[in-house]
C-alpha cells in the first residue's frame, strides 16, 4: 500500500500471517481470518463468523477498540469499484435496520473489491 493512498485513508490488504499474528487473541475455537485490510491505525477483519474493527484511538494508538459485528445484524451492503481516475473503491455496510451505512471503508486500487464482495454475500446470505 502506498503511502499517498494510506494517507488518503484507503485501505490495502494484509497477510492472514500477520493479522493472526495480532489479532489472534481475539478469535474464538474454530473461528478463523478470511480477508483483513488496514487504514494507517484502524484494521477490519473478516472472519469465518463476524467482522471485526481494530480502531486505535488517541495520539498514541495506545488505547483500541475492538469492535465485532455478526454478519447476521448486515442488513445490506453495497460495493463501488474505482474508475479510471478514482484512487480507491468503497465499501458501505448497513446494520440492522439503520438508513444511514453504520460503516464506510474506502480500499486502494490493489484491492479486489470483489473478494469483498463475495465474503460478505456469502456470510450474510446464509
Amino acid at each position: 500500500m502506498g503511502l499517498f493512498s494510506a494517507l488518503l485513508g484507503n485501505a490495502g490488504a494484509v497477510d492472514q500471517e500477520s493479522l493472526i499474528k495480532e489479532y489472534g487473541k481475539l478469535l474464538i475455537e474454530g473461528e478463523s481470518i478470511e480477508l483483513g485490510f488496514k487504514l494507517i491505525r484502524d484494521t477490519f477483519i473478516f472472519t469465518s463468523k463476524r467482522l471485526i474493527l481494530v480502531e486505535k484511538q488517541g495520539l498514541t494508538g495506545s488505547k483500541i477498540e475492538y469492535k465485532s459485528i455478526i454478519y447476521k445484524s448486515i442488513s445490506r451492503f453495497s460495493i463501488e469499484t474505482a474508475g479510471t481516475f478514482d484512487l480507491e473503491a468503497e465499501l458501505k455496510i448497513w446494520v440492522s435496520s439503520e438508513v444511514n451505512p453504520s460503516i464506510v471503508k474506502q480500499f486502494n486500487k490493489s484491492v479486489n473489491v470483489y473478494d469483498v464482495q463475495n465474503v460478505l454475500a456469502f456470510h450474510v446470505l446464509k
